[in-house]
């Protein structure tokens, strides 16, 4: 049996779902391929925030895994709609890389360092909020592309990658917002200048995190095929699982649901598990960063149900200080 994996073409996805593929190769035994699939969000050249954001990346990669075009297919979690797809499972979460956003600007500034009227570019809601937020005398520029296309419009940063430059925009910006697990995956973290810590910038719910799903029927605790080839594949992903990312995403994904938003809405979220405590601490911003709700709990729940709760109950704090008046949040839904 060889193992095909559904993935995006970008470079970063590729990356990604290769690393996937041999651990799934080196667990389980089988051979395994990539199944390069075009999504809607590598397709269109607008703005995320104005496509709605939530499943652009993710739907043609659920429609291969029902139509038996690939077998499982990996995604970066942050991209997930936080309901259920009929006929699929999140299988595995591998162990999180680091969930940070991270700053990569010209002659190596920091955020304190930048200019008044500065350029920085970001396609995420959340960052420009949360950048206005810290320095509200900053030109935040709403970007597409590629993290090469991105950085290449940074004077100094593009390397020796292979830069699709936007016509015009080489070395438009003064400094680009990426996240660190992105770079670290193709080798790029030497362009960062500045790592933000989670008091700065909370992620995106899920951000580090990888998803690979797979079809129920092929998911661990189901019954296998008559031939075993689907109980090896389910044994394969179960043992890729990482106990603690999974309760820490899972808590982050309630924030998002309760708070009934979308991949794009400007809300962060960050869960961690420390000895037998799990915590969270989750954001809401207005996008021109003039209001943010910010809260944080923890529980002794170390299930997926209390995890769940943990979220929710984040998600009611945020509301009760005034999530609900964040009008940026309501347009995400």
């Amino acid at each position: 049996m060889t193992v095909r994996i559904g993935t995006r073409a970008s470079k970063l996805a590729l990356t990604q779902s290769q690393q996937a593929a041999d651990q799934l190769a080196a667990v389980g035994g089988f051979p395994v391929e990539l199944v390069r699939i075009k999504t809607e969000g590598d397709v269109r050249t607008g703005s995320l925030s104005q496509m709605g954001g939530t499943g652009v990346f993710v739907a043609a990669l659920r429609d291969a895994l029902l139509e038996n075009a690939c077998d499982v297919a990996v995604h970066s979690l942050k991209d997930l709609p936080t309901g259920a797809a009929p006929g699929l499972t999140i299988a595995a979460t591998p162990k999180r890389v680091d969930v940070r956003d991270v700053l990569c600007a010209r002659d190596g500034l920091k955020l304190a360092d930048l200019p008044a009227g500065a350029k920085v570019g970001t396609g995420s809601p959340r960052r420009a909020a949360q950048l206005r937020a810290a320095r509200p005398d900053l030109d935040v520029v709403d970007i597409r592309g590629n993290v090469d296309t991105r950085l290449g419009r940074v004077p100094g940063l593009a390397g020796n990658a292979e830069t699709a430059l936007v016509p015009g925009k080489s070395g438009d910006l003064d400094a680009v917002v990426l996240a660190a697990a992105g770079l670290e995956r193709i080798g790029r973290l030497d362009v960062v200048t500045e790592f933000f810590e989670t008091d700065v910038m909370l992620p995106a719910p899920g951000q580090g995190s990888l998803a690979i799903e797979c079809r129920t029927a092929d998911a661990p605790g189901h019954p296998g095929s008559a031939d075993g080839s689907q109980e090896a594949l389910a044994q394969a992903l179960a043992a890729l699982n990482d106990e603690d990312t999974r309760l820490a995403v899972t808590a982050e994904r309630a924030v998002l649901a309760r708070l009934e938003a979308g991949c794009a809405a400007p809300v962060g979220a960050y869960a961690y598990r420390k000895g037998s405590m799990l915590y969270l601490e989750a954001v809401v911003c207005a996008v021109d960063g003039s209001k943010t709700v910010r809260e944080k709990k923890a529980t002794d729940g170390l299930t997926e149900v209390g995890a769940t709760l943990l979220g929710i109950e984040v998600a009611e704090l945020l509301l009760a200080a005034g999530a609900a008046d964040i009008t940026d949040l309501a347009a995400s839904r």
